[in-house]
């Protein structure tokens, strides 16, 4: 029985995540959830009989990344496989070099989440197909620093853009962002249709990686 811990800070996504490990009682058993690095992290000192953690990258207090680092440091035998919807290069690199053992985005079937938690425990390095290209493409050209972008290209965002362009980075659809945001889905594709054209991009996962390089998020 492999031991799974889950961080993520958004409740619907965790639920969905262990509505997945769920389609496997006899191979998973699902142990906690951590709703951010650091409450992660306090977790691990009460309990560090856990094989495999998958981690979200973008939560407060504490994100994935700087929680990964604490997770290779102190409980080496724990394997950490980056679960989340970033597939920018800046975000693989520093995933790999806090210790990641995997990277895998949160849209994988159930099936293909079992296979990489399987993976991982027979020593591979599980990734989403993108992901890979993204790796290879990083062994041969790496990255010596995080990628600066000229402030004056930075986008002009209105608070409630950036905080529709936050959960819309955290994956969820527009009638999710909806409700969260006590707003019509019809204003919350309205603000979309305005982020798409302040960062120039045509779909959500450019205005991801723009957002991303851009810090807007």
């Amino acid at each position: 029985m492999i031991k799974v811990a889950v961080a993520e800070d958004n409740s619907l996504l965790a639920k969905s995540i262990e509505e997945k490990l769920g389609f496997f009682p006899e191979q998973i058993r699902y142990k906690f959830r951590g709703i951010n690095g650091k409450d992660l992290i306090q977790k691990l000192e009460q309990d560090s009989n856990i094989d495999v953690i998958l981690m979200d990258i973008q939560m407060p207090e504490m994100n994935g990344i700087e929680a990964t680092e604490i997770v290779s440091r102190k409980f080496p035998h724990i394997k950490v496989i980056m679960l989340t919807v970033l597939d920018d290069e800046n975000h693989i690199f520093k995933a790999i070099q806090a210790g990641a053992n995997g990277y895998i985005l949160k849209d994988e079937p159930p099936k293909r989440l079992l296979d990489g938690i399987q993976e991982i425990l027979k020593g591979g390095a599980p990734m989403s197909a993108g992901i890979a290209l993204k790796a290879m493409k990083l062994l041969r050209n790496p990255l010596t620093d995080t990628e600066e972008f000229d402030a004056s290209e930075k986008a002009d965002l209105t608070a409630r853009e950036i905080d529709v362009l936050e959960q819309l980075c955290k994956g969820f659809e527009y009638k999710q962002i909806a409700e969260f945001l006590n707003i019509s889905p019809a204003t919350v594709r309205k603000h979309i249709e305005n982020i798409y054209q302040k960062l120039q991009v045509h779909n959500k996962v450019e205005a991801i990686q723009k957002a991303t390089k851009q810090r807007l998020v």
